[in-house]
């Protein structure tokens, strides 16, 4: 007997009804970002591994799935360094790409690439696959969709702003409730320096990024293995957790934090972007979490965090500003900022909360019933009429008994079923059947199409 196929851990199928109340999420998505005028792009699932690695931290970088070279990869190794190395090195001899971790580098790799083409600030949205050897648990996935907005080219604060009202906007439409978390790379730069430990920001943010799952205690022995001292982690604590009003807790940064320039220019940022949200205020709740780190190596200002209210799944929503990232593929001096909404979070607090809407369960609209050859003429140029009056409709491919016919409708969630037999059709009329009532009118066949789309008679 032969073994039953699966998929690999941390990936799904999605079947036609999974497919449209993601497509649900994705329509409503993409129109926000066409809104705001973000232009539609799209790059290699795989990257060179040279683009990736080093982006990330070192987290990140373990998280990378590498691809081996073709061919004969062990051709050209000197079996010597295969017993010699250790994985991390043995991976980079055998493997010269990779697929990609997330959008945002691959998009400053683009940018860099097409400079001469583009007119700065580029707008651009991205909706497509990434991949990460995570371990797979509840929202979280090895493959899994990413929607990126991203401006590039510009410093204004007003981006964030806009980046802010898009969240705003889609989540409302969506009807999932949410926090908006903000904080800023400088103040965490200025937070570890004040602390003594300017150089150890990387060790410190990808700690701190932990509170919500491992808190202050975990948080706090996480520190003390990766070399920060006691002394230094006692004086993180208290600034982290800080506590009030977002202007309070600004008021209190500039005290703690007036030693430090980089600092206080994160305080800055942060006063010029709330009085940005003061005088265009969003719906969702918009609060100062100085615990908010996303260990990303890249993000050098503003950093913003989405968290659904009714639903324990993590990060929903989650980005920042990068002023550095396409420096490193040689043009420095181009600022960027963006957000990244992860689809498949979306869905699973969506289906957790039963928000998507009761016909995104459907494609075609209105099936209409097979009686068999005699009628099937009439019958195409009625399916046809609904089709051109852009109706999606199905003509059932067999001419069975009406219960069976009626048993598919309910089955595809179909709404209307539009039976047409010899003596509708000498009467230039059709019997339509509301599936969810089990209502039936008599239509004329022209004025069906406008039936079906209004539920009722013109």
């Amino acid at each position: 007997m032969s073994q039953k196929p699966s998929i690999p851990r941390g990936t799904r199928d999605f079947s036609p009804a999974e497919m449209l109340r993601r497509n649900f999420i994705f329509d409503i998505i993409r129109k926000n970002f066409s809104l705001f005028g973000y232009m539609p792009l799209e790059t290699p699932a795989m990257e060179n591994l040279s683009t990736l690695l080093g982006k990330y931290g070192e987290e990140g970088d373990r998280l990378i799935y590498r691809i081996l070279n073709s061919g004969d990869f062990l051709a050209d190794i000197n079996p010597s360094d295969l017993s010699s190395a250790g994985s991390t090195a043995i991976s980079q001899l055998i493997c010269e790409k990779g697929l990609r971790y997330d959008l945002t580098v691959p998009f400053a790799r683009f940018v860099v690439q097409r400079r001469d083409e583009i007119t700065f600030p580029f707008r651009r949205y991205q909706i497509q696959p990434v991949w990460r050897a995570d371990k797979p648990q509840k929202g979280r996935y090895r493959e899994f969709f990413q929607c990126d907005v991203d401006v590039i080219g510009s410093n204004s604060l007003l981006n964030e702003l806009e980046l802010i009202q898009i969240i705003d906007r889609i989540f409302i439409e969506l009807k999932i409730r949410v926090t908006i978390r903000i904080n800023n790379r400088k103040i965490l730069a200025g937070i570890a320096e004040i602390a003594g430990e300017k150089e150890r920001i990387t060790d410190i943010t990808v700690a701190v990024d932990k509170l919500d799952r491992i808190g202050k205690e975990g948080v706090r022995q996480e520190l003390l293995q990766r070399g920060i001292s006691a002394e230094t982690v006692a004086k993180l604590e208290p600034v982290i957790t800080l506590s009030g009003s977002t202007s309070s807790k600004l008021r209190e940064l500039r005290t703690v934090l007036a030693s430090s320039e980089e600092g206080l220019k994160g305080i800055a940022e942060m006063e010029e972007l709330f009085e940005y949200l003061a005088a265009e205020p969003v719906m969702s709740a918009v609060d100062l979490d100085l615990s908010l780190a996303r260990g990303l190596n890249y993000y050098t200002g503003a950093i913003i965090e989405v968290r659904a209210e009714d639903a324990l799944i993590g990060s929903v929503c989650g980005g920042g500003r990068y002023d550095d990232l396409t420096g490193i593929f040689g043009l420095p001096g181009v600022s960027g900022v963006g957000v990244s909404f992860g689809a498949d979070r979306i869905y699973d607090v969506m289906l957790m909360l039963d928000l998507f809407p009761a016909e995104t369960g459907a494609a075609t609209q209105a099936l209409v019933v097979n009686f068999g050859r005699e009628e099937l003429p009439e019958l195409l140029k009625l399916i046809r009429s609904l089709r051109d009056a852009g109706i999606p409709a199905e003509l059932y491919p067999d001419a069975v008994k009406l219960k069976k016919q009626f048993a598919y409708a309910n089955a595809r969630k179909i709404p209307w079923v539009i039976i047409a037999g010899s003596d509708e059709i000498a009467d230039l009329t059709a019997t339509v059947k509301e599936m969810r009532t089990g209502a039936q009118t008599t239509v004329s066949l022209s004025e069906l199409p406008v039936f079906i789309k209004s539920g009722k008679a013109s």
